[in-house]
Order: C-alpha cells, then structure tokens, then sequence
C-alpha cells in the first residue's frame, strides 16, 4: 500500500508559517493539522498567535482549541492524535498540511518516539529537585558520563530531554542511544515534504518584538486574567508558556508590566533560537526566507513544490 502524503510547514514562530499553509490549502484543497504544543489549547488566544477564524480563511484546521489548559498532552499524545485526523483528511479526500513550530511533535509524528517506558513521576521529581539544588548542569554531566552520544544530541541546558534521557536510563538499564537505534527511526509510513520559513536574526527578532506589542495592545493581560478568574493557575501547563507566564507574574504583583513585556520578548527570542537549533539537525527541511515566501513570486516558488509533491490530480 502507497504512503499518505504529508507535507509540513515549520520553522521559528513569527515566520508566517499559519497564512503561507492557509494560502497554499486553499488553492490544493489541504486541511491543516496544527503542530503548536500550546494552540491545542481553548482559551489561550492572544498569547499562542492562535489565527483567528477569519485568518483560518474557511479551512479546516485540527488539534487547535481542543483541550481544556487542566488537561495533559505530550508528544506522545500529539502523534496519537495527528494520526488520527490524519485518517480522516485521507478519508475526506482533502490533502494533510502539519503546521507549527514544535520540533519534537513533527518528529515524534514522522520518525516516531523512544518507546523504552512511559513517564515515572517518582523519577522525575527526584531529578528536578536535584536540578533546582545542584544545577542542571549537574545531570546533564551524570547524562554524559552514563550515555555520552545522547548527552552531545541535547543542549546543556534542555532540563527537560535530560531529566528524559536519565529517566530512560535508570527505568530500562539501556542507554537512550541504544534505544533509539533499537526503536525506530525507521522508515516513516508517510511521505513527507518539509518546507521550513526562516528569517535572518535580526529581522526575527524585530518581528518577535512587533508581535509582542501587538499582543499587548490586543489584550493580553485580559486575556490571562480571565484565565485565571476561570480557575487557572501557573500550576497548569499551559499557562506557564511563554506569554503567560510573564502576565501571570505581572498580575500578582512579582514585576510590573515594562518588565514583564521586556521578558515575554527576551524569552520568546531564546525559544526562536532553541527552534533554530533543533531545525538545523532537520537535513531534509527545504528552507525559504520568510519574506520572500509572503510575495507572490516566493509564494509560487514554494506552491510548485508543494503541487508537484502532492500530484496535480486529486487525492
């Protein structure tokens, strides 16, 4: 049986990645899966970037405002899901656009995840409450000393893969390197092609800087305090993403409000830089400038590819 084809719209946030997938569904009747790990969430509009339903431009657009901010989910839980609605693009005819900026959630759907054990929350906290004592510089030399090949595939500073790979290690005895060669990057069941929008730095970072005071103008504050006037604390989630954490801090009085947009812009341009570093070990993204993509002569640039890889026909 012939692989679904999938194509998928990545790179840092503020690239345009939402419109250019709108644009280009319109015209080769695609459906978009979003792959942004907190616009899966309701409520949570201003802070994600969420397109309106205007910008949505009447396509259907899945795993976007599904999930209560109390409810889990994890890569595991995005494949699962992405399959899913994957089926059901498939069975509606319509072609499959993956879009977002969640590096691990686009590769967790396309080469899958280490299997090795579900999460062990004894460990973690364990390892946590060691980070927050010794330093997350600590584990991750504990991390190069039990598995050195996957300490070099994490940053120094990616508490979170590091408390992973540990966890990995003490729960199956194996090195999370032997795992993944065991599990199965193997050959994905998709056809995929990855189109990535970038951005020289500076310019990156003027867009970060623009989106954010648009972001404020637009009501944020308002927007995280009926959050929390609907029972949401800093203890889900979601609300400790980029945005909202910084308002939440505002909010009880922690900093006042210069500094709580200087920190949502500083942050919001480390985890472009995070994104940017994780896409580059990506080989197979086809990179476009992000403003040249958003002229028309970009645009078909980037159309062609998307049309031939799909086929001109239906399906």
């Amino acid at each position: 049986m012939s692989r679904k084809k999938v194509a998928i719209i990545t790179g840092p946030t503020a690239t345009g990645k939402s419109s250019l997938a709108v644009r280009l569904c319109g015209e080769l009747r695609g459906s978009i899966i979003n792959a942004d790990s907190v616009q899966v969430y309701k409520y949570l509009n201003i802070g994600t970037a969420k397109p309106t339903k205007d910008e949505m431009g009447g396509i259907p657009h899945y795993l976007i405002d599904e999930l209560d901010p109390k409810e889990p989910f994890c890569a595991a839980d995005f494949m699962k899901a992405a399959l899913r609605r994957i089926e059901k693009i498939h069975s509606r005819g319509r072609r499959v656009f993956i879009v977002g900026g969640t590096g691990l959630y686009i590769r967790a759907l396309t080469g899958g995840l280490i299997g090795g054990s579900p999460p062990v929350p004894a460990i973690r906290a364990e390892l946590r409450a060691r980070a927050e004592k010794e330093g997350t510089r600590a584990l991750y030399d504990e991390l190069k000393s039990v598995d050195a090949a996957s300490a070099q595939r994490i940053e120094p500073n990616d508490l979170f893969r590091i408390i992973r790979a540990l966890e990995l290690y003490r729960v199956t005895g194996s090195k999370p390197c032997e795992l993944r060669q065991k599990h199965s990057f193997k050959e994905s069941e998709f056809l995929t092609l990855k189109i990535g929008l970038t951005l020289d730095r500076d310019k990156l970072y003027k867009r970060i800087e623009a989106r954010v005071d648009r972001m404020i103008a637009g009501g944020l504050e308002d927007e995280v305090r009926r959050l929390t006037g609907m029972g949401y604390t800093k203890e889900h989630k979601p609300l400790t993403s980029i945005g909202y954490k910084q308002m939440m801090m505002y909010i009880t009085g922690e900093i006042d409000l210069d500094e709580a947009v200087r920190l949502i812009k500083r942050d919001t341009k480390r985890y472009a830089k995070r994104q940017l570093t994780w896409f580059k070990k990506e080989e197979d993204i086809l990179w476009h400038d992000a403003e040249k993509a958003a002229t028309d002569a970009g645009y078909l640039k980037i159309m062609d590819k998307v049309a031939s890889f799909f086929g001109r026909g239906k399906g």
